[in-house]
Formats: C-alpha cells, sequence, structure tokens
C-alpha cells in the first residue's frame, strides 16, 4: 500500500534562514498523526509548505501524495486533490457570508476535480445536514465569514468546512491556540466525527491536552526542523512530564 502523505528528507528556508534540516514523514490512510515540539522548531513550516503557502523556499526533498509530487502543485490544486489545513489563527472576511464562502470554494474544488457543481438548492440541504451533524447552529452560517466569531466558533466553522470539503488528508496548526477547555472539547468533537479510514490528519500542538480530546496513533517529536523521536499516543504524556529540552541535543 503507497502511503496517503510522504515527506522525504524536506529542507525548507525562509529568507536565509534553514528552517526544516532534512525531516521525514511518512502518513497512511485512516491514521492520526500528531507533531510537537517547542517554539521555533518548524512545526507551522511544516503545515505551510505541505498546503503550498508561498513564501517559503524547498531547498532539498520531496512531497510525495497519493504518490504524486506535492510540490509541482499550486495551492488551489492540491486542495481539489484532497489537502486541507486547518489555521492556527483562521481569517475574518467582512462583507462575504459563510454561506457564499462555503458554496464558492466547494464548487472550486468540484469543478477542479471534472465533478458537477452544487445548485443552490442542493447546497443548501448538503451545509444544513452537514451543520447539523457537528451541532453548529444555522445562525453562524448567515454571519460574514469569522466576523465576530469567537475562538471556538473560528474553529468550529473549519471543522464544517473540512465535512463539506471531505479531504483525504487534514492539518490541524496548533488548533487549540486561544481556546478554552469547553471550546476545545467541541472543536475537538467535530474533527473526531470526521475520523475515517480513508482520511488521515496530522494535528500540530505544543500541548498535550489536545491530545486528550483527539487522541493520535503516533506522535512524533520535532526539535531543530527535524522528527527526533517518534512513538505511540503514551509519547506526548512523557513530553508533559519532561518537556523538550531533553530533545534539543538530539537535534543538534
Amino acid at each position: 500500500m503507497s502511503a496517503l502523505l510522504e515527506v522525504r528528507n524536506l529542507q525548507v528556508r525562509v529568507e536565509e534562514r534553514e528552517i526544516l534540516h532534512g525531516l521525514s514523514l511518512t502518513v497512511n490512510k485512516g491514521e492520526v498523526h500528531a507533531i510537537m515540539g517547542p517554539n521555533g522548531s518548524g512545526k507551522s513550516t511544516l503545515s505551510h509548505v505541505i498546503a503550498g503557502k508561498p513564501g517559503y523556499e524547498v531547498t532539498g526533498g520531496e512531497i510525495l501524495f497519493k504518490g504524486e509530487d506535492l510540490l509541482e502543485m499550486s495551492p488551489d490544486e492540491r486542495a481539489a486533490k484532497g489537502v486541507f489545513l486547518a489555521f492556527q489563527y483562521p481569517v475574518e472576511i467582512p462583507g462575504v457570508a459563510t454561506m457564499t464562502f462555503l458554496r464558492t470554494a466547494l464548487n472550486a474544488q468540484r469543478k477542479a476535480r471534472g465533478e458537477s457543481e452544487y445548485s443552490t438548492p442542493d447546497f443548501l440541504k448538503k451545509v444544513r445536514a452537514v451543520a447539523a451533524s457537528l451541532n453548529i447552529p444555522q445562525e453562524m452560517l448567515r454571519r460574514g465569514v469569522n466576523v465576530g466569531f469567537s475562538g471556538g466558533e473560528k474553529k468550529r466553522n473549519e471543522v464544517l468546512q473540512m465535512a463539506l470539503f471531505e479531504p483525504s488528508l487534514c492539518i490541524l496548526d496548533e488548533m487549540d491556540s486561544g481556546l478554552d477547555i469547553d471550546a476545545l472539547r467541541i472543536a475537538a468533537d467535530g474533527v473526531n466525527a470526521l475520523r475515517s479510514s480513508e482520511r488521515a490528519m496530522v494535528v500540530i500542538t505544543h500541548y498535550q491536552r489536545l491530545l486528550n480530546y483527539i487522541v493520535p496513533d503516533f506522535v512524533h517529536v520535532m526539535s531543530k526542523g527535524r522528527v527526533v523521536k517518534s512513538g505511540g499516543k503514551e509519547l506526548a504524556l512523557e513530553l508533559e512530564e519532561s518537556g523538550y529540552a531533553q530533545f534539543e541535543d538530539q537535534a543538534a
């Protein structure tokens, strides 16, 4: 079975600074991988490079997605192929209704895949059903994209996008940033509802607490731009006890 995502010896620099120094990671369908590490270890850089965010220079290595060269694809091609990135700080888009945004994005992806676009009635039916299954109030859908949303509402809006777009790879970049425990639990419940044998998730976090709610199959520790240790979910608990300092020397 070929892996869903294969990152091989990835080297990335931003301006003149090398951030990733030969990072490798393999993610198969149905798996949930957590990536942990201190600030500046390169966690968010990895997620941005996979999603195709501009401003990063790949100087070595490769990323394969379903066996294809991901680095050759534009960000919208990657999205149409099934890559989804949930941001640490989702942006507000004043003047654009959430429903309009969702329908435009979903239909753009369907069109790129050669599928028929949703009519307004069909789309409304679909989005209402998905929102109801995630306990997202209809009132949220009528507002501008993330405008006036609390941190928890922004994250729930992203979970709704994930459920609608049905990506095969979901990357959650520090999803727990700025969330209280109740909001975290609601967002995590939404993510857990989307776990499936056909979909993989990469959860990037500083803290073990998120992993109480989204329990990973694998945990990877990053330090200084590479993965320095991998293990099962118990590795996250070990980190909570002992911190990241032990890995600084391994990465040097």
